[in-house]
């Protein structure tokens, strides 16, 4: 096959991304929108959930919201047949939805390390159990799941997040060896440090500092520079990419992660 930017097109596609409200969600919402698809924007929240569509609408987008929990397990069946009923397909999932609890780990009690693993890692696999029934009958699918540095690497006080950011790339793995006879790829995205409104208050501390030192590109990344791996992963162009869980850290990884134990006032 000739590579072609067409081959990046998503025209005629259904997206649903996690968690797309505001931050890096939004971001690959805009991006995956941007390269033709039919986002569904999924958020808790009604309202952002609406305004996230109506940015994707107003840049020329096309949007619809769908307000459900990640960890309503036993509603995403029938959540994802609305979906699939509404816009006639699903060919992408973005498993997006997460959180961050940061307590040492005497402070961290069970409920709260249950409830990360819950969102973080038990969600993204119910979702793509879910998603991957319409994409078996339509003979494919793009599944792309949010990892992190914290996938290959770790730091103190956020034990639960490691723990779950690590379990989604072997969950990505197993994914892409189950699913990739039935024409459906399983692939991560590693974002490092990203500036979101839940982070910018760390700008002019020693964590920032601290990030941008062991970051070779010697800076935070901007939500929307994570949009266009999420774009070549759901796209024909990754046609046979799986399995995999790709970098966007400005090199940090690959540089060493040896963050102060005493700065922890910022997620990846």
């Amino acid at each position: 096959m000739t590579a072609s930017l067409e081959q990046f097109s998503l025209e005629g596609r259904t997206a649903l991304v996690t968690g797309a409200g505001r931050g890096i969600g939004l971001a690959f919402a805009q991006a995956l929108a941007k390269a033709g698809a039919h986002v569904v924007v999924n958020d808790l929240r009604p309202d952002m959930a609406e305004e996230a569509c109506h940015a994707i609408e107003n840049a020329g987008g096309k949007a619809s919201p769908a307000v459900f929990s990640v960890t309503d397990f036993a509603g995403l069946d029938a959540a994802v047949d609305g979906i699939v009923a509404r816009t006639g397909r699903l060919d992408i999932l973005m498993n997006n939805a997460g959180i961050l609890i940061r307590a040492p780990i005497e402070d961290h009690e069970m409920p709260d390390f249950a409830r990360v693993i819950d969102i973080n890692l038990n969600a993204v696999y119910a979702m793509a159990r879910a998603c991957a029934r319409p994409m078996k009958a339509q003979g494919r699918g793009r599944i792309i799941n949010t990892g992190s540095v914290m996938s290959i690497s770790s730091r103190p006080g956020v034990i639960s997040y490691v723990a779950a950011k690590h379990g989604v790339l072997g969950l990505t793995r197993g994914l892409a060896a189950e699913l990739g006879p039935y024409n459906i790829t399983v692939n991560s995205i590693g974002p490092g440090y990203i500036l979101t409104e839940m982070n910018r208050h760390v700008l002019g501390t020693p964590f920032e500092k601290t990030v941008t030192d062991r970051t070779p590109m010697t800076r935070w990344a901007e939500p929307e520079e994570l949009g266009g791996t999420a774009v070549f992963l759901a796209s024909d162009a990754a046609s046979f990419v799986t399995g995999q869980l790709l970098m966007v850290d400005g090199g940090m990884t690959s540089n060493s992660l040896l963050v102060e134990t005493q700065n922890l006032g910022a997620s990846s």
